[in-house]
């Protein structure tokens, strides 16, 4: 199976967690899953800018991102945190190597239109191809590739990429079955309920009345773009929860939430599904699936 797995930033501040999530990562490429991982960092960065006295701004969920403050993304997008997440996961066994933008052209972007401006948001892009066939020499070598938020775009400049996004579109690129958010939070909330069901429709209900608002909007909307784009199935994971990456077929939702034809899912919607904490074995977290029509 091939799977793309999106790492939050914030995963990155509890070494425990990161070797948990470094052995699950080891173990499924080790069954013969096609791994990508893809990275954000973005609470590092903010503080690294704010230590180097930069400013961040925002405009809706997207950091305005002017040269200096690019230069700083690389640093630690491609620096510092692709590398420890590369050496954990090397360090359980399983080759892994940090590939970047530049490196083989394998992530190519555009500059963001904001506004109908292009370059409105300085050095922010978006995924416009992805070098499929360097990926796949890098799997038949049996090796792990991680990516950070970046892509390469006009004038060889590199762009920063929101990495909920990137990893949808490199899903959709690669023709991956599955794709995984590993995330700091359990799960969409409803308040203080934990949604068991929305349907793609109800994304759009949530963001309205602003249900769901930052971070979640950019991830429920990258979701979705995912499953339209192709992907079997979207699922959204708290980082922390044991056995988080465990395959699919460890985890079943109701029988009654999918129907199929013809082999296909013929039903689209997502299934937030909560494993209270019971004797449930590695079942228990929480997860969102969304199945393709």
């Amino acid at each position: 199976m091939r799977i793309v797995i999106k790492f939050a930033g914030a995963l990155f501040e509890d070494d425990a967690t990161v070797r948990s999530l470094a052995r699950q990562v080891a173990t499924l490429a080790e069954e013969g899953h096609k791994i990508l991982v893809v990275h954000g960092g973005g609470r590092l960065f903010t503080a690294t800018l704010k230590r180097m006295a930069i400013e961040s701004k925002f405009i809706a969920g997207l950091r305005v991102t002017n040269r200096e403050t690019r230069d700083v993304a690389v640093m630690v997008f491609a620096g510092l945190l692709n590398k420890k997440l590369t050496a954990a996961i090397s360090a359980e066994g399983q080759p892994a190597v940090g590939v970047s933008a530049a490196d083989a052209r394998c992530f190519v972007a555009e500059p963001m239109v904001h506004n109908e401006v292009e370059g409105g948001l300085g050095f922010v892009g978006y995924l416009t191809g992805l070098n499929a066939q360097f990926i796949e020499s890098l799997w038949h070598e049996r090796l792990l590739p991680l990516a950070p938020c970046l892509g390469l775009g006009p004038n060889n400049e590199l762009y920063n990429i929101n990495a909920d996004h990137m990893a949808a579109a490199c899903a959709e690129y690669l023709s991956a079955e599955q794709l995984i958010y590993l995330t700091d939070v359990a799960g969409v909330l409803d308040g203080e309920r934990v949604l068991s069901v929305v349907t793609c429709e109800e994304i759009e209900r949530l963001v309205q009345y602003r249900v769901v608002s930052g971070g979640m909007v950019l991830k429920l909307e990258a979701a979705k773009r995912a499953i339209e784009g192709g992907v079997r199935e979207v699922r959204i994971v708290g980082g922390t929860s044991p056995g988080a990456l465990l395959p699919v077929y460890l985890c079943p939702p109701p029988e009654r939430l999918f129907r199929r034809h013809d082999g296909r899912f013929v039903q689209k919607e997502v299934l937030v599904a909560f494993r209270a904490q019971a004797q449930t074995g590695p079942c228990e977290n929480r997860q969102i699936r969304l199945a393709p029509a």
